[in-house]
């Protein structure tokens, strides 16, 4: 069985990432659609959990699962450690016995749990006393309904999540109401700030990702830019001069390096070396984001029978989140800077079925939120086997997590620059 994993982060009240929400509990509707909710769920943790390693998917950081009720009392629940998973008891999930039972247990071997799409009734304030964490839908509730839960459970030691947290404005308000965790897209679509002024650095960054979004490279374009941040030029010779390479002798100047890498090579490792400057303020979230994004783009093109697509697919990913890095409107940005027509219209949202990099975009993103009902579709579309797009997206998120790593490391000495 292929197994399905997105992952959805988790912020704290200083946008810290606390932990994901693995949305793995369906699959492709014509892959396992005999199977029903508990055997599926029980396979994704069995398989994809167990398999791949918790410590790929959250790095460490806490593990949200959806449980129905069959699993809930069934013998899954203890397979993964109490201190990285949160069982999220799902919604329809219909409170009797077992089930409180089962979540006793669940508190007296330390684990945690919370309550999903959470809506008061009396009926569950059994349930309620054994909950850590209380998740409240902000698509589906009312401003005085948040205010009136997080007023009611926050004051009971109830950490209260306020998830579909789409805007800038909805965090502020979930943060001042006293939410303590937030769970959405908001990081993806920040408060626009129109008359703002970039940081020097952040300039520089951005004029290093218009440069190696164009056709042709101006190497003497990228040397001048790369010589006005001392630290990004210093990344380039320590890696250049890394195990990664094997030349004979030392890479002592700016030309030399780029020479040696070549254009596939320059696109890629500026695109991601520059993450850590544009994102910075920003959860480290955004920026594996876009590492995710961008690699599980180039994995799909390299799998789809025959595609043929104008422009970096890499590049794709990544600028399709830039509005999220620099608080800008992505149309504003994406008119800056010197991309392939079919690439900065697939970015701006073009119709999957007219433009093929636009339905790779839209492949990742329904990947990305757990939309499994409309990947057949779209995976036909550009003649992707569907059945491979779990072990894809989970190579982007080890690949990324990676050179997120290598990308952000400090600059731990002093390096001459020469021509």
């Amino acid at each position: 069985m292929d197994v399905f994993v997105a992952r959805q982060p988790i912020f704290d009240r200083q946008l810290r990432v606390y932990g994901y929400e693995l949305l793995s509990r369906s699959c492709l509707v014509n892959v396992c659609q005999e199977m029903d909710g508990a055997a599926a769920t029980a396979q994704v943790i069995a398989n994809s959990v167990l398999t791949i390693g918790i410590g790929t998917l959250v790095g460490g950081k806490r593990a949200f699962v959806n449980f129905d009720r069959d699993v809930l009392i069934g013998p899954w629940t203890t397979i993964l450690p109490p201190q990285t998973l949160v069982v999220e008891v799902l919604e329809s999930v219909e409170l009797d016995s077992e089930v409180l039972e089962a979540c006793r247990l669940l508190r007296k071997l330390g684990y945690s749990v919370a309550l999903d799409d959470f809506v008061r009734a009396p009926a569950y304030e059994p349930l309620v006393e054994l909950a850590n964490f209380i998740k409240v839908d902000f698509r589906d509730t009312t401003r005085s309904e948040q205010e009136r839960l997080v007023r009611v459970y926050g004051t009971r030691g109830i950490s209260m999540l306020a998830e579909k947290v789409e805007t800038q404005e909805e965090f502020e308000w979930a943060k001042a109401m006293g939410y303590a965790y937030f769970q959405g897209y908001f990081f993806a679509r920040p408060h626009v700030v129109r008359a703002r002024q970039f940081p020097a650095h952040k300039l520089t960054q951005l004029r290093l990702m218009n440069e190696v979004a164009k056709s042709d490279l101006d190497f003497d374009s990228l040397e001048k830019l790369i010589r006005l941040d001392v630290a990004f030029a210093y990344k380039i010779l320590r890696y250049i001069n890394s195990a990664a390479f094997t030349w004979s002798g030392s890479i002592k100047s700016i030309r030399q390096a780029l020479i040696m890498m070549g254009e596939n090579e320059i696109r890629r490792w500026i695109s991601v070396a520059t993450l850590p400057g544009l994102t910075q303020g920003k959860p480290d979230a955004v920026a594996i984001h876009a590492m995710v994004r961008g690699r599980f783009c180039e994995l799909i093109v390299q799998h789809a029978a025959g595609m043929q697509a104008s422009g970096d697919p890499f590049l794709l990913g990544m600028f399709s989140l830039l509005d999220a890095m620099m608080d800008r409107p992505l149309t504003e940005i994406v008119h800056e800077l010197s991309l392939a027509p079919q690439l900065s219209e697939a970015i701006l949202g073009a119709p999957a079925a007219t433009n093929t990099l636009a339905a790779v975009l839209t492949l990742v993103k329904c990947y990305e939120a757990a939309h499994w009902e409309e990947l057949p579709s779209i995976a036909a579309l550009i003649r992707l086997p569907q059945e491979i797009a779990p072990r894809l997206y989970m190579e982007a998120v080890a690949w990324s997590d990676e050179q997120f790593r290598a990308a952000a490391g400090p600059v731990d000495n002093a390096v001459a620059l020469t021509n």
